[in-house]
């Protein structure tokens, strides 16, 4: 079994070092970072969790092809692994549509963009140059590395929707596939598994992260508040497939996208956010997790991601995940 932690580019630097120091004596693997717009600079972060840290792996989750260029995506890769003696991981993904129209982004052709982002940088990351013309990438053979990468880089594609997920399971080292609510592993296997029959056995096995939301605290209307808050924001963006896990349609989040894009009323979205929502994550203390998480394991499950809002005090949500993950490392 394997553990990560994952947190939202939102909160001050110091306290990712904390939580980072907190989860690798907890037994965590890796540490995720997202690098949503206007918000902290995610690599930055990592940087410092990685000066902090001695053997957890970190990460970017993710970077899209849209904001942040793929020529800039391998210098990064090479250069964190240099850093961080190979301890680093590419997160990528097409990115949210709803958040990069806000910088006047379409979306166009995601699938492709990022299987040609894919294979542009581990191209680069073995030293060759990489003359393309692509359906997202027109390259001259002027394009690549002028050092040398420590290796190529493991590639996670952070995936919601079906062929995203098929193309993780077909092509990247690793999956960071969005479980709302957590049964929707039972969904998202299949599709993985589907693009894993396309796959090159040279590319090894694939880390599969389910990955979850968590809210823990003693306070269980604490905990309750802190993912109705991110429920808020990012619950119009999620897409067809998790709405439909959810017995949701993109009309139900209206309302709240109104209050929190629109309006700038936390207070109002958070309370237009209904049970149904909820089951989105998990919402108690280590049982609570436990006890979703369990079925998940028997099915297949071997790597297990806890993801933001995590609590009203993240330290302390650690310290209960310390126990989910003592108890799924004795199953193992």
């Amino acid at each position: 079994m394997r553990f990560s932690l994952r947190l939202n580019n939102d909160l001050p630097v110091s306290e990712y070092v904390a939580l980072a120091q907190a989860a690798e004596a907890a037994g965590f693997d890796q540490f995720w970072v997202s690098n949503d717009l206007f918000l902290r600079f995610g690599p930055a972060i990592l940087l410092s969790v990685a000066h902090a840290t001695t053997r957890l792996e970190v990460g970017t989750g993710i970077l899209n092809p849209y904001t942040f260029h793929p020529a800039e995506m391998a210098m990064l890769a090479a250069t964190m692994d240099e850093l961080t003696g190979n301890r680093f991981n590419l997160g990528l993904a097409a990115g949210a549509g709803e958040f990069l129209k806000w910088v006047g982004i379409e979306q166009d052709a995601p699938l492709a963009t990022v299987r040609e982002t894919i294979a542009a940088v581990r191209a680069l990351l073995r030293g060759e140059r990489v003359p393309l013309d692509g359906r997202a990438l027109h390259w001259s053979d002027e394009a690549y590395l002028r050092f040398t990468a420590p290796r190529v880089t493991p590639i996670y594609i952070g995936a919601m929707g079906p062929k995203m997920l098929e193309l993780a399971g077909e092509v990247a080292d690793g999956a960071l596939p969005l479980l709302f609510p957590p049964e929707h592993y039972y969904g998202v296997q299949p599709l993985i598994a589907a693009g894993e029959a396309q796959r090159d056995p040279a590319l090894g096995a694939l880390d599969f992260a389910a990955c979850i939301w968590v809210s823990l605290a003693e306070d269980h209307a604490a905990a309750r508040r802190v993912l109705a808050q991110k429920v808020a924001y990012y619950g119009h963006a999620l897409g067809p497939l998790l709405w439909a896990r959810l017995g949701l349609v993109r009309a139900d989040f209206n309302a709240i996208e109104q209050a929190m894009m629109v309006e700038r009323d936390e207070e109002k979205a958070i309370n237009l956010v209904d049970a149904r929502m909820l089951r989105i994550g998990v919402v108690g203390g280590a049982a609570e997790v436990i006890k979703r998480l369990e079925p998940l394991v028997a099915a297949g499950a071997t790597h297990l991601s806890f993801g933001p809002p995590l609590g009203p005090d993240r330290l302390a949500a650690v310290e209960i995940l310390r126990q989910v993950v003592a108890h799924f490392k004795r199953g193992a």
